[in-house]
């Protein structure tokens, strides 16, 4: 990330783009600003975006539409910022893979502390052994189709993967042999998780050992380390 990091405004009411542009911009950002989702693809294809800060409520392709290509197609951490203060309009962004969710009226201070916040997060996130993308990936007795979704057993038996157990699979495939804290996990799989407590990591961990591990009570797979986290101990072999 450079020194100075870029923020992308994704807003289609123009006072909105043109205050949070310059109030960031005041604080020594970066900033691009687009009014739709075709214009920030067009910024993401041709700039070096730190992060995004993205309206939900937008004519045309919406943000949570939007979301889920930066998710499938970048790293890059999302706000979300909306109108709408309705609990399932913010799990469904969270599940989509926001970092973070802001209501709106908000106050441009707080947009600005949850900036910092998401990107000494992503800073501080371990670096990717090999970015898994829409390919074949083995480890021990399973073959992942990446683009498909779907997990193989060496018998030919195909293995139901939830959403969260695929991103967590993807998560330990990516980052094999390291050592992973519950909350990098967290910011790896779902960003700022709408469930606080880092239990949630272990439930998710639980539920994919008992899928892909021969004991899942003692695993040789998913390892544990007390205070420490989750790391996998499998060689991973892409193509």
């Amino acid at each position: 990330m450079e020194a100075t990091p870029h923020i992308a405004v994704v807003d289609d009411n123009r006072d909105i783009r043109d205050l949070v542009g310059k109030y960031l911009q005041k604080h020594d950002y970066r900033v691009s600003l687009a009014e739709n989702a075709a214009a920030l693809r067009r910024l993401v294809e041709r700039n070096a975006i730190d992060l995004v800060v993205l309206d939900i409520m937008m004519p045309g392709e919406d943000g949570l539409s939007l979301c889920r290509f930066l998710r499938e197609s970048t790293q890059l951490p999302v706000i979300m910022l909306t109108a709408m203060a309705e609990e399932t309009d913010r799990i469904v962004g969270l599940e989509l893979g926001a970092d973070d969710y802001l209501t709106k009226p908000f106050n441009p201070r707080e947009l600005l502390a949850r900036i910092k916040a998401v990107l000494r997060r992503v800073q501080s996130l371990p670096p990717q052994r090999a970015q898994i993308q829409a390919k074949e990936v083995r480890f021990d007795r399973w073959l992942l189709n990446v683009g498909r979704r779907e997990l193989v057993d060496q018998d030919g038996m195909s293995v139901p993967l939830s959403t969260a157990e695929f991103r967590l699979l993807s998560v330990f495939l990516d980052h094999a042999g390291l050592v992973l804290s519950r909350d990098q996990l967290l910011d790896l799989t779902v960003g700022r998780n709408a469930e606080p407590f880092d239990r949630a990591i272990d439930n998710r961990v639980s539920r994919l050992r008992k899928k892909i591990e021969t004991d899942p009570k003692s695993p040789a797979l998913i390892k544990t380390h007390w205070g420490g986290g989750y790391s996998f101990s499998a060689e991973v072999v892409s193509r």
